[in-house]
């Protein structure tokens, strides 16, 4: 029979012998590809922020970031997806500003997103543009207001649907200027612009990417950008905080990854992520679509999407917002 002593120590390094391989593997993570869960189909702006990200991120950590298109449901089920899967730092998700906005707008997710998704890392943020038909009679923020209040549920706002942040922007608009216009969803952001162009609608708020070409070409009229100070690439625009102050709705893309994911493994995702965004390529190719980078730890991020579920649900109570 071994000495008393011996079994206690035998039984302290079997106790301990579990936890090895786990450090171990926080250590050497990570050790095969990583699955970046994108809620949206392929071709659009918060697939490309995806990709730009997956090509940083690729040779910092040594293994292929492999980009996983799953959208449906106002990027619900993308987003199930990374809430369900193993937290192992090998399934992440492209979190973004619908994810906040769907947090209040749906009653009935089987995941709760301010829970089951840890934040990683921020990545950019971008603004939208107020834009009209040139035909219509307002040419400033402040003459939209007084048309919008002398002719109460005459201006028709298009969005790409209900919940989007194009909607939720217009929303808080009506909110915090007093106005009514009434929304009309569509099933997407290009056939609102188009009606937009067409005079069918008569404001929107819109991506840069999907109005930009047509600012240019001056068959939309931009009166405001959504974020609290106004764009490098139009410097001329006013920022709708100038006319009604503490207004920011921006669009935004960062990292989640399963709540219970090792902090070894976020605090060195958010590590590589933050040295990604500091360089001036990446930086650049962020900044064509009139983003920014939006470092900063995973405290920061979770302080950030905390405060958008925050002000997002506001509005969708306010506007009484019902998903399609």
């Amino acid at each position: 029979m071994l000495p008393r002593r011996k079994l206690l120590q035998l039984a302290a390094g079997a106790v301990a012998l579990p936890a090895l391989p786990r450090v171990a593997r926080a250590e050497a993570y990570p050790t095969r590809p990583i699955h970046l869960i994108v809620p949206v189909p392929a071709g659009g702006t918060f697939d490309i922020v995806a990709r730009l990200v997956g090509q940083a991120l690729s040779p910092r950590l040594g293994q292929q970031i492999v980009i996983d298109n799953r959208g449906g449901a106002g990027t619900n089920i993308g987003t199930a997806v990374v809430a369900h899967a193993t937290p192992d730092g090998y399934t992440l998700l492209l979190a973004g500003s619908p994810g906040a906005i769907n947090a209040t707008l749906y009653t009935d997710l089987d995941f709760n997103f301010a829970k089951d998704i840890a934040p990683v890392a921020g990545i950019e943020r971008a603004p939208l543009l107020m834009v009209v038909n040139p035909a219509f009679a307002a040419k400033t923020v402040p003459d939209f207001i007084a048309y919008a209040k002398a002719n109460p549920g005459k201006i028709d706002m298009g969005s790409g649907g209900v919940g989007s942040t194009g909607d939720v922007a217009g929303e808080l608009f009506n909110l915090m200027a007093g106005i009514k216009m009434a929304h009309v969803p569509y099933r997407g952001e290009a056939p609102s612009v188009t009606d937009l162009l067409g005079g069918q609608i008569q404001a929107m708020f819109s991506t840069p990417g999907s109005v930009m070409s047509f600012i240019k070409a001056s068959t939309l009229r931009p009166l405001g950008v959504t974020s609290s100070r106004r764009m490098d690439v139009l410097p001329d625009v006013p920022a709708i905080a100038e006319f009604l102050p503490g207004y920011d709705a921006v669009s935004w893309a960062g990292i989640g990854a399963p709540a219970g994911t090792s902090p070894d493994i976020v605090d060195k995702l958010n590590a590589e992520i933050n040295a990604a965004l500091a360089d001036a390529e990446l930086k650049s190719k962020l900044a064509a679509f009139g983003a920014s980078a939006m470092a900063g730890s995973p405290d920061d991020f979770k302080k950030f999407v905390a405060a958008e579920i925050e002000k997002w649900g506001k509005v969708v109570k306010f506007a009484n917002m019902k998903p399609e």
